[in-house]
């Protein structure tokens, strides 16, 4: 597909009603069309991997447009300043997790990229490190516990970050962590534990919320049959 098709497209697909609908998630664009994710995955499906459209669409700045650059991006096309050019373009969590899920996960920068993001200030470039932790561990399959375990120490130090966005980031790192197998499930129950003696409130949330869905029959039955 070229580039004005994508675009055509997107107009034609545009919705009033889904922009006020987003905003209630919390989506709230500099930019947007209001479509939604099923349209997108088929407009991606389409236009097949393609590094070249997936810059020009990250640059005309839609939420819609940034998503989709992520869902064509080719993982192998990837450099670590196209990665930090993309992670200051994010603007709301719906954008950070896609490209954390269907594009920065994939690159060999994706490990680095945590400690280092783990470390800004900006929010949406703090929660791309943990959103690619939560991704990562639901998707590395062949990652040792190890890898996992050197991420405590930033969800420990981060869990003080009381700015929603964030703070969601970080206890879902934590409960996808612990979701790996039943060894990390202890160390992330152990670590969720220290993290509620914290005198914060952020830390005391993303504590609790872990503690209460990773010691749950559900999960320890799922652990029990890998």
């Amino acid at each position: 597909m070229q580039f004005e098709e994508v675009i055509t497209e997107l107009e034609s697909l545009s919705n009033p009603e889904d922009v006020k609908g987003m905003a209630r998630f919390g989506i709230k664009h500099t930019k947007t069309y209001g479509v939604r994710m099923p349209e997108l995955r088929r407009i991606a499906k389409t236009a097949g991997k393609d590094h070249d459209l997936a810059e020009k669409l990250w640059d005309a700045g839609y939420g819609e447009t940034k998503i989709l650059a992520g869902l064509i991006e080719d993982p192998k096309m990837v450099t670590e300043s196209q990665m930090e050019n993309w992670v200051a373009g994010f603007d709301s969590w719906d954008v950070c997790d896609q490209c954390c899920i269907n594009l920065f996960r994939k690159t060999p920068f994706a490990y680095k990229k945590v400690f280092e993001w783990s470390t800004r200030e900006e929010e949406f470039v703090k929660r791309a490190a943990f959103a690619m932790i939560a991704v990562l561990a639901v998707h590395d399959k062949k990652a040792d516990d190890e890898k996992f375990e050197e991420f405590f120490p930033l969800i420990i130090r981060e869990s003080v970050d009381n700015r929603n966005f964030v703070k969601k980031a970080v206890n879902w790192a934590l409960r996808q962590i612990g979701k790996r197998n039943l060894n990390l499930n202890k160390r992330t129950v152990e670590i969720a534990e220290e993290i509620s003696t914290i005198d914060s409130k952020s830390a005391k949330w993303i504590a609790a919320d872990a503690i209460r869905e990773l010691t749950s029959e559900k999960v320890h039955e799922r652990l029990k049959k890998k």
